[in-house]
């Protein structure tokens, strides 16, 4: 029998601190023969040896994949998706223009070239040819079009507007070529272009529903929206129409399965093929059994514990740095999460363009207590911790770790455990109706490129219900960094931009920098052909159940 969490809130400090303290202690790390010809001079026929029974045909195996993943889906439509777990889904039916692969490298999806003006102000790009969308209708650059003309109007409320705001026009050239003029050089767009909030969705199911979400997914991929039971599954079935190699399963389900332990007993009988984030304390046992593999791929996702900082005591960044100082991230990732994650050194993680390694804050207690009596809480102070249930790798366990040491400079953190569907809308309202005070989210930075991982986290400018700055951070002088990387086409130049922009937000801290992850995928071995991406999305296009 399955058990769900399903509580919308759930405060309880003692029974976390409790677990915490347990968790940290206890986990030291986790013939046939062959046919004779008959002599010639042989004259008595041997008796006849009875023949075998025919060999039965072995039965097809049902092409159809089950994946164990810890949230449901918020949304069934690109423009207003929030979160990784959507676009996992998403991106199996709509496609975006370009592509990223895993290795890092942006390809061709339905635009098969492009071209970028010397002075990155106009993209060229070509579409291929003979593609249609679920509904039937063709995939043209007025269809692009309407795609982008939706993202831009500012009537619309899109999060991810950011990642093609620079546009000031989008014009069709020909039936299969689309053009975009920005405002400014702007080098980040050919990458965010293979963003799945970028994605090409029919021009009638948009046009139906322009300023609010649609019913459901049109878009060109390899598979068809079917069925979703909000807070149970999504299905959906193979299009047997589409327009490049055609899927050999021919119908994906998505459940939702929030508690760790349940999705790994799920994969372990065969309920699920796959399950997402392996607690490190199962890796062990499930790499024993043969009829399991357990996949791991690094990844772009930074976790952090951001600070509402127009409220009091965060307004204070002598606050902010001793809890920094106050948490030992290397043992949360050597006990909590089994060594598998990376101890951040940045806002961002390694492998996008315009890293640098900056600092890892030092776990000193003695220095956390000094700042914290410097900003007048000598004692410490109370305050609460707002977690999502089953959206990241031991996210309850990690909250709960970081209880735990704030205790230790007298600082009480009621931890208060939400719903991922109830949580995510929370936290990104608008400054005068959000409640956090601390929160939690992880970041992946999808494109490869440092202006999606800084740009909408930190600019005064993306504050909710514009973007998805729920630490209210506004720093003049970062604000012109970002504004000027987005707005140069020299790499060198924007890399500089970046480290100083890097360097400002570790020093003023509007984070619990805490770690990167490392995506831990349990498969049944009989499956073939998943892909675990650096963006934290399985890929189940390709694969196949022998």
């Amino acid at each position: 029998m399955m058990k769900k969490i399903r509580k919308k809130s759930i405060t309880g400090l003692v029974v976390f601190l409790a677990l915490g303290f347990f968790f940290y202690l206890t986990m030291g790390l986790l013939e046939m023969p062959s046919a004779q010809t008959k002599p010639a001079e042989v004259k008595a026929k041997p008796a006849e040896k009875p023949k075998p029974a025919a060999a039965k045909p072995k039965p097809k195996v049902p092409q159809k994949l089950i994946v164990a993943s810890g949230t449901d889906a918020l949304t069934m439509d690109n423009h207003f998706a929030l979160d990784a777990p959507t676009f996992t889904i998403l991106d199996h039916m709509v496609e975006t223009l370009l592509e990223l692969t895993p290795k890092g490298e942006i390809v061709p999806r339905l635009a098969e070239k492009w071209e970028v003006s010397a002075d990155a102000t106009e993209f060229t790009l070509k579409l291929r040819k003979g593609i249609k969308f679920h509904d039937g209708s063709p995939l043209n650059a007025e269809a692009v079009k309407v795609t982008f003309d939706r993202m831009l109007d500012p009537k619309v409320a899109i999060r991810y507007r950011f990642l093609v705001a620079p546009i000031s026009t989008v014009t069709v050239v020909d039936d299969y070529t689309i053009k975009f003029k920005t405002k400014m050089p702007f080098a980040a767009l050919v990458s965010n272009l293979t963003h799945q909030a970028t994605g090409i969705q029919s021009p009638e199911s948009l046009k139906a529903s322009w300023d609010k979400a649609v019913a459901k997914p049109v878009g060109t991929g390899p598979f068809m929206f079917k069925e979703w039971v909000p807070g149970n599954k999504f299905v959906m079935a193979r299009n047997d129409n589409y327009w490049g190699k055609k899927a050999l399963l021919e119908e994906v389900t998505w459940r939702v399965i929030p508690d760790d332990a349940s999705r790994v007993v799920a994969l372990e009988t065969g309920e699920v093929h796959v399950a997402v984030r392996i607690p490190p304390f199962d890796i062990p046992r499930l790499k024993a059994n043969p009829k399991l593999t357990v996949m791991d791929a690094a990844s772009v996702r930074t976790i952090y514990l951001g600070f509402n900082c127009l409220k009091e005591p965060f307004n204070d960044k002598r606050v902010r740095q001793a809890i920094n100082y106050a948490v030992n991230k290397e043992a949360i990732v050597k006990h909590v999460l089994g060594g598998v994650g990376r101890v951040s050194d940045a806002a961002i993680s390694p492998g996008i363009f315009g890293y640098a390694p900056i600092k890892t804050y030092e776990y000193n207690i003695e220095k956390a207590k000094a700042l914290l009596a410097e900003a007048g809480f000598p004692k410490g102070f109370e305050t609460t911790l707002h977690p999502a249930v089953g959206r990241y790798y031991m996210d309850a366990s990690v909250c709960t770790a970081v209880a735990a040491d704030l205790l230790k400079v007298g600082i009480k953190a009621e931890i208060k455990m939400m719903e991922w569907g109830t949580y995510l809308p929370s936290i990104l309202r608008e400054k005068d109706q959000v409640e956090h005070k601390i929160y939690m989210l992880g970041w992946g930075c999808v494109t490869g490129d440092a202006d999606y991982g800084l740009y909408t986290l930190f600019h005064s400018k993306q504050w909710p219900k514009v973007g998805m700055n729920a630490s209210f951070y506004g720093n003049e002088k970062l604000d012109q960094l970002l504004d000027g990387a987005r707005s140069t086409a020299n790499p060198e130049e924007r890399k500089k931009l970046y480290k100083e922009a890097l360097t400002i937000i570790h020093e003023e801290a509007p984070w619990l920098f805490l770690h990167s992850e490392v995506q831990m995928v349990g498969v049944r071995a009989n499956v073939k052909g998943i892909i675990v991406h650096p963006t934290e999305r399985v890929i189940a296009k390709e694969a196949w159940i022998e």
